[in-house]
């Protein structure tokens, strides 16, 4: 595929725009730091996928997803997070595509892999650089630039719905005082959830295609990360949502796929 058709391909035009979103925020901190981690962590997953691929299936795959995966990982990471850490964690989010997967497909984001280790193994500091969370308050208008992205790969009624309940639930918790929910509404918080849905919960493998198949998936990540926001606050209640959501796709697939089988 030459590099004009990959540009209008859904991944293509996600991997541009995310790009330009990264040399945007990094022009914004005036620090170089996390494009060259970006740079690092996208060169360890691309590197990863191809050999993984070779050996997996036999043949070289474009890498885009890889490439997708990198700036996803490195965006989030602190900028001060050392070399061996991104790379660890880059190298850990490519190899759980291959080892947890259903009928060819990953049953995990990817990416969400990758950092969820990384606090559990490194105890990785994550920033959201990425996201504008150290910029200015009104910085985060860019991020709503994010549905334009969301509307090119058709996953505009999983965003709605995965936002529409994550700020229903922290409003009506809030007004009952239950916890500091309204956190989540402020930087950096809400510069993370925007980012989040925009460009971790679309991911086309691990996410349903159809319309409401979509609304459940985003319902089950806003309303199970909410629960774990409540219960021990941070932003790790992201991507353990996520999990959940997308253990409830491969539920989901698995089933359909037995009924058709039994039928």
């Amino acid at each position: 595929m030459k590099i004009s058709q990959w540009i209008k391909t859904p991944k293509g035009y996600v991997a541009i725009a995310m790009a330009a979103y990264a040399v945007i925020a990094s022009i914004g901190l005036q620090n170089g730091t996390g494009v060259v981690k970006a740079v690092l962590a996208v060169g360890v997953c691309v590197a990863v996928d191809i050999i993984c691929s070779r050996i997996v299936k036999k043949k070289l795959v474009i890498p885009d997803s890889a490439f997708i995966t990198g700036l996803i990982i490195s965006m989030i990471l602190s900028t001060t997070t050392s070399w061996l850490v991104v790379s660890a964690t880059a190298a850990i989010s490519i190899l759980s595509k291959y080892f947890f997967v259903y009928r060819k497909k990953p049953i995990f984001n990817p990416a969400v892999m990758g950092l969820l280790a990384s606090v559990l193994i490194f105890g990785a500091g994550q920033s959201w650089w990425g996201a504008f969370s150290d910029l200015p308050a009104w910085s985060v208008l860019v991020l709503i630039g994010g549905y334009a992205i969301t509307n090119r790969i058709h996953k505009y009624p999983q965003v709605f719905s995965f936002f529409g309940t994550l700020f229903m639930l922290l409003l009506l918790l809030g007004l009952f005082h239950k916890g500091d929910v309204f956190d989540a509404l402020r930087p950096p918080f809400i510069n993370a959830a925007l980012y989040f849905g925009f460009f971790m919960l679309t991911d086309p493998p691990t996410s349903p295609a159809k319309v409401n198949d979509q609304i459940i998936f985003g319902i089950i990540v806003a309303a199970a990360g909410t629960v774990i926001y409540v219960c021990f606050g941070g932003l790790m209640y992201l991507f353990i949502g996520l999990m959940l959501g997308n253990a409830y796709h491969w539920l989901k697939m698995r089933s359909t796929v037995r009924m058709a089988q039994a039928g």
